[in-house]
C-alpha cells in the first residue's frame, strides 16, 4: 500500500502530518504523493476539497481519508488525536471503501475555443460579476426555463448540504444516483417566471444552461472558478467516475447531517 499525505498549512495539521509521517514509516507503509493507493487529508473539508482536485485524474485508483483538526468536517471521519488508531486501520486495511456521486460539467466558450470539462465533489455555480444573470435553462435537451436573478447552483447529493441547502435546496442522500439545481434569489413577477423550486435529475438526463450575455459571468467548480472568459453554455450531469473513500468506520450519511445541522445530544 502507497499512502499520501496532504494537508494545510495551518500549525495544528502540520502537527498532525508530521506525526502520520512518523507512524506511518515505523508501520512499515510507503508514502508515495505521485501514485499513492490512499490519500489521507489534513485539515477540513477545504482540505479534502482541494485533494480531490488535485488526483482527480486516478479516482479509479485512489479512496480517501480525512482526518480534521478543527471543527467536525462533513468528508473527515477521523480526529487529530486518532492518529495512530488510523495508522492501525490502514495495516489492516483489506481495500473497503464507500463510494459517492460526482458531478461533470463542460464549459463551451463563445469565441470558440476548445471546451474545458470539469469534476466537482460538492457543487458548481453560475453568476454574474454584478447585475442579475439571465439565462436560458434546458433538461434533457429540451427548453425548460428562461431564468433571471443572482444564478443557480447544481449540486452532488453529498453537496447537496452545502451552498445548495443555504440556498433553500433539498437535502439529498448519495444512494441517490442524481443532481441537483437550486435557483439563487430568482425574479418571479407578472413578467418573469421560473419554476422557482429545486430539481433533482436522475443519471440519464442532463442541465444546459446558456447565459444570454457571454460577457461577466463567473462559473465556479467547488472552490475553483473561471471568469474573465465568454462562456456560451454549460452542461451538468453526473459524472461516469464516483470519489471512494476507506470505509474503515465511515460516517453514514445521515449520521453527518444531524451532527453537522442539528448536533442534539444523544447520551
Amino acid at each position: 500500500m502507497k499512502v499520501s499525505i496532504y494537508g494545510n498549512n495551518g500549525q495544528a495539521s502540520v502537527k498532525v502530518a508530521t506525526a502520520l509521517k512518523k507512524g506511518l514509516t515505523a508501520a512499515g507503509i510507503e508514502l508515495d504523493s505521485l501514485d499513492p493507493d490512499i490519500v489521507i487529508t489534513v485539515g477540513g473539508d477545504g482540505t479534502l476539497l482541494s485533494a480531490f482536485h488535485h488526483y482527480s485524474d486516478r479516482l479509479d485508483r485512489v479512496r480517501f481519508v480525512g482526518i480534521h483538526t478543527g471543527h467536525l468536517g462533513f468528508y473527515t471521519d477521523w480526529r487529530d488525536y486518532e492518529v495512530q488508531e488510523l495508522i492501525d486501520s490502514l495495516v489492516e486495511d483489506n481495500g473497503q471503501s464507500v463510494s459517492y456521486p460526482l458531478l461533470t460539467i463542460k464549459v463551451e466558450y463563445a469565441d470558440g475555443t476548445h471546451p474545458d470539462k470539469a469534476l466537482a465533489l460538492n457543487e458548481s455555480t453560475i453568476k454574474k460579476v454584478s447585475g442579475t444573470m439571465v439565462a436560458d435553462v434546458y433538461i434533457k435537451g429540451e427548453f425548460f426555463e428562461s431564468f433571471r436573478g443572482d444564478g443557480l447552483c447544481i449540486s452532488t447529493p453529498t453537496g447537496s448540504t452545502a451552498y445548495n441547502k443555504a440556498v433553500g435546496g433539498a437535502v439529498l442522500s448519495p444512494q441517490f444516483n442524481a443532481i441537483q439545481m437550486a435557483e439563487i434569489a430568482s425574479i418571479n413577477n407578472l413578467v418573469f417566471r421560473t419554476l422557482g423550486s429545486p430539481l433533482i435529475l436522475p443519471a440519464d438526463e442532463w442541465i444546459r444552461v446558456e447565459p444570454a450575455s457571454s460577457a461577466n459571468n463567473v462559473l465556479m467548480c467547488d472552490q475553483l472558478s473561471i471568469e474573465g472568459r465568454p462562456i456560451k453554455a454549460i452542461t451538468y450531469q453526473i459524472a461516469q467516475q464516483r470519489i471512494s473513500f476507506a470505509e474503515y468506520r465511515h460516517t453514514h450519511f445521515w449520521q453527518r447531517v444531524e451532527s453537522s445541522f442539528i448536533g442534539r445530544d444523544n447520551g
